[in-house]
């Protein structure tokens, strides 16, 4: 396991402080905020605390209402809003300094047999022949060498892989709004923290990363690396269809529907590299351009 990874899941293991009560650390992402996915993962990692350990997480939706504090630790109040034979729901609201920054819902059930199908896995290419983040970062000329090492350290326990050109790599003209990533962990996990709860947590810090890229692309926009947007999350929901590990390959297929109003839509699919639909992501953001 790398140290970065070690890292992580130090910043994803939260302090209990009080019944229903948690408190996690924070750190800077690639802009001076509190990294969404961080404060989505942690939330759930809050949630996850007070629910036995025979219920998986199966939805969560969220809405990200103030940027955070990378300076100061976040608070996660969790209310527990039904315990039921095979359902259990949980709210959790994260604060810094007195206000709330992010809102959440989850829903953790019961495993149980059922009817069973899903979307066929789109075409892809082999992770393994694709250029890593490192690679592919420092080969861009145009890109200012800070903002590249930001980018870097910031996903430095993630080994993620762009199947085509970024928005940040190739910028200008509007293309498919559609974009693939494959990821897993840098490094395997194991021991105790190994539980079927922190791949679903660990698949929550990732999916923010990237999801509205398509947005960009339809655009010929670059994204924050450039500076020809601003934006932000707002809200996020999640569906867990089936189990995966999040240190092998996972396909994030990822697509805009819509943008309008200042705002952009993406969805994705994550898949397992052996075809199964582990994953359904939603998220709308903040897509503005610069006056």
């Amino acid at each position: 396991m790398s140290q970065a990874l070690e890292d992580l899941l130090d910043l994803l293991d939260l302090e209990q402080i009080e019944e229903n009560i948690f408190r996690g650390q924070s750190r800077s992402a690639v802009v001076p905020r509190v990294f969404g996915g961080q404060v989505a993962a942690q939330a759930l990692v809050a949630a996850g605390r007070t629910v036995p350990a025979d219920r998986l997480a199966h939805s969560l939706h969220a809405y990200f209402l103030r940027m955070g504090d990378p300076g100061a630790p976040i608070v996660y109040n969790v209310e527990r809003i039904r315990d039921g034979r095979s359902f259990t729901t949980r709210r959790v609201v994260a604060v810094q300094h007195g206000r709330p920054i992010f809102s959440l819902s989850a829903s953790f059930q019961t495993y149980e047999e059922g009817l069973d199908h899903q979307a066929s896995m789109p075409s892809a290419p082999d992770p393994a022949a694709l250029p890593t983040s490192s690679d592919r970062l420092r080969g861009y000329e145009h890109l200012d060498p800070r903002v590249v090492e930001h980018f870097l350290a910031a996903r430095e326990a993630i080994d993620l892989r762009y199947v085509d050109e970024p928005p940040y790599g190739r910028y200008g003209a509007p293309r498919e709004p559609h974009s693939q990533v494959w990821f897993r962990t840098n490094g395997k996990l194991g021991g105790a923290v190994d539980e079927p709860l922190l791949h679903v947590v660990l698949a929550t810090y990732v999916s923010d990363m990237t999801l509205l890229d398509s947005v960009l692309l339809a655009h010929g926009r670059g994204g924050w690396a450039v500076g020809d947007v601003v934006g932000a999350s707002l809200d996020h929901a999640m569906w867990f269809h089936r189990p995966f590990r999040a240190d092998e390959w996972l396909l994030y297929d990822q697509e805009s529907p819509s943008a309008s109003g200042g705002r952009g839509l993406g969805q994705a699919r994550i898949y397992t590299q052996d075809g199964r639909l582990a994953v359904s992501v939603i998220q709308e953001g903040v897509v503005r351009v610069p006056r």
